[in-house]
């Protein structure tokens, strides 16, 4: 796990006034939004950190995305404008902090359920509640699996086995 530093806090800064400013100017639904985002270009970009080379502000890289994809009007559900703030935030940050594609995130959690926990987690640290909601998915970081392993064996050394 990578600690998070300036770059990190501002490609997440970006993303998430991104996801935020989609609600009024995508026009399609904000899970179809999210899944056309994650898989984009500029997530690519985002991931490799060459998206720091640009000027890009978060209107352009709703036009990006609409350019790669088309533009849509698919689903009309949309997830509050604080929502959208807050899983472009935490999408950003996973990817970052875990070295992993936006891709790969999109694929192991999906909008809708960062939209279920969003209300108990968006006050928290954003890496411990990247680290609640892995947990209760069943994915360890590397801290928590180390711990697991540590008390597995000091149990053991306890027992006498």
């Amino acid at each position: 796990m990578i600690k998070i530093d300036r770059d990190g806090l501002l490609l997440c800064e970006l993303q998430a006034k991104a996801f935020e400013l989609s609600i009024t100017l995508q026009n399609t639904s904000s899970e179809i939004f999210v899944r056309r985002f994650m898989n984009s270009k500029v997530a690519k970009d985002m991931d490799n950190l060459s998206f720091l080379q640009t000027n890009l502000q978060p209107k352009d890289m709703l036009e990006r995305v609409d350019e790669e994809y088309g533009e849509s009007n698919y689903g009309s559900k949309k997830f509050a404008a604080n929502e959208m703030y807050w899983i472009g935030y935490i999408y950003r940050y996973y990817a970052y902090t875990y070295g992993k594609s936006s891709q790969q995130i999109y694929k192991t959690l999906k909008p809708k359920e960062l939209r279920e926990v969003y209300l108990p987690y968006h006050t928290m640290d954003p890496a411990q509640a990247i680290d609640r909601i892995l947990e209760s998915k069943g994915i360890y970081s590397n801290v928590v699996r180390e711990e697991t392993v540590q008390y597995e064996i000091f149990k053991r050394v306890r027992q006498g086995k």
